[in-house]
């Protein structure tokens, strides 16, 4: 399977951009790959439009469907796994952000609710360092709660947020001094 030049600076990019992610070049091309097939594709074909090993290409399929971003599906007399991707980026973006409040966010937020609780009779602990732990925790749980709000809105309200900008900033006014 030959990719074309724009095919290839896609994925290569998308590459280039995992990496800046934290995720692994190979993983991010290969969803690259997928995510512009207009059918299915087996680990070989993968490997071969790549040119990477098909262990390589194997490791990074367990990868992506643990972030539920692409599929196995099978064809008619074909016994081989082929795979899919996701195709709508708005349900994508809602994906990734999920996997990643679920790997991220959602572990810290416990670590952080534990340091406050044992803060309080740590005496080691300097006060204004306290203070600072559940700033973050404030930040983190404000962040969790929003998201928690937003995520099953449709993608044409979120479209329309989004595309709102700097309007609810200027409607909300000036005063930024309110932290609560």
């Amino acid at each position: 399977m030959a990719l074309g030049p724009t095919e290839q600076k896609f994925v290569l990019h998308w590459g280039e951009m995992g990496t800046r992610w934290g995720v692994n070049r190979t993983v991010a091309q290969i969803h690259a790959l997928l995510f512009l097939a207009n059918r299915p594709l087996t680990a070989e074909d993968i490997a071969e439009a790549l040119s990477v090993a098909r262990s390589n290409v194997s490791n990074s399929l367990k990868e992506l469907q643990s972030w539920n971003l692409i599929r196995v599906t099978h064809l008619m007399g074909d016994r081989r796994d082929h795979f899919v991707a996701l195709q709508d980026v708005w349900e994508i973006f809602r994906v990734i952000v999920e996997e990643r409040k679920r790997r991220e966010i959602d572990p810290t937020l416990t670590v952080l609710r534990e340091c406050a609780i044992e803060g309080d009779t740590d005496s080691a602990l300097e006060p204004a360092s306290l203070a600072r732990m559940n700033e973050v925790l404030t930040f983190l749980d404000m962040l969790g709660t929003t998201y928690d709000d937003y995520k099953h809105l449709p993608p044409a309200t979120l479209q329309r947020f989004l595309k709102m900008g700097g309007k609810v900033a200027r409607f909300l006014g000036p005063d930024d001094k309110d932290a609560s």
